[in-house]
């Protein structure tokens, strides 16, 4: 049974989101240097955050992200190659994970579930708490799935973090980064066989395809947190159709927002 899994990983944009009208906050620094890579730079300022803001459950589900795409840039998962080949997705092998960063990943996840639950007993429409449990979510997954090889639970926390996404819908429909959950489970699960997609029908989740690029394309173009990473899914759904002038456009975009990050412009080199 092939499982081809899209990450769901959460960043951040300065000058798309109109930072240059308002002076960022430290949380939307530290997405900005997670996006270029910057590491170090970003787990600063998601602690200062921590210590600034100890109740939010942001601070920590953000440091997450940061330790989670570090990963990801150390064993060079993010390369289009990986989603868009499925005998290459399929056959890979299971990678070896830092255990210094593994830890580090667990400890900001439990941080995060701890504050959201503790937020949302309070106020079960927290918007907040809502949206910083749809990110864990995705981060999970992400970890199972792309660098633990265990597809099934990726795709449990995929489905999960739409449902929860669905919540803070309700609650927030003008809340355009929770789309992007509803859109990669969708897009994700539409591209398998049509029995597989029956039974995960039967099993409550969704398998559209063309609701899948609706939502991405909400994200991308009215989205906070989750916009830059949005167009990069619609970058490799634009590759899997073969369309490469899109891929091309929206990839170049990337890479002049985030000039040191090396993913897009080896990524346009192929292109060429």
């Amino acid at each position: 049974m092939k499982l081809h899994y899209i990450p769901a990983l959460f960043l951040v944009l300065a000058s798309c989101l109109g930072y240059a009208d308002s002076k960022p906050t430290g949380l939307e620094l530290g997405y900005r240097d997670m996006y270029n890579l910057q590491f170090e730079n970003a787990h600063r300022q998601f602690e200062d955050w921590q210590r600034a803001y100890p109740a939010d459950p942001m601070g920590p589900v953000s440091n997450a992200a940061a330790y989670l795409f570090s990963e990801f840039d150390r064993l060079h998962i993010l390369e289009s190659e990986f989603f868009t080949n499925d005998s290459f997705f399929e056959h890979r092998a299971k990678l070896s994970p830092d255990p210094a960063t593994k830890q580090a990943f667990i400890s900001q996840i439990s941080k995060t579930k701890q504050l959201a639950n503790s937020a949302l007993a309070k106020n079960p429409n927290d918007k907040n708490a809502l949206f910083a449990s749809v990110m864990m979510l995705g981060l999970q997954g992400d970890y199972a799935a792309l660098i633990e090889k265990r597809d099934l639970t990726g795709l449990s926390y995929l489905k999960d973090g739409r449902a929860m996404a669905d919540r803070l819908l309700q609650v927030d429909p003008t809340c355009y980064d929770a789309y992007i959950a509803v859109g990669v489970e969708n897009y994700l699960l539409s591209l398998k066989p049509a029995p597989l997609r029956w039974l995960l029908r039967m099993g409550g989740a969704q398998t559209d395809k063309e609701t899948g690029l609706k939502n991405l394309q909400l994200t991308a173009e009215k989205g906070h947190y989750l916009l830059p990473y949005a167009r990069l899914l619609l970058a490799v759904a634009a590759l899997r159709d073969q369309d490469k002038g899109k891929a091309r456009t929206l990839l170049a975009g990337l890479a002049h927002e985030f000039p040191l990050n090396h993913l897009y412009v080896r990524e346009l080199n192929h292109l060429q």
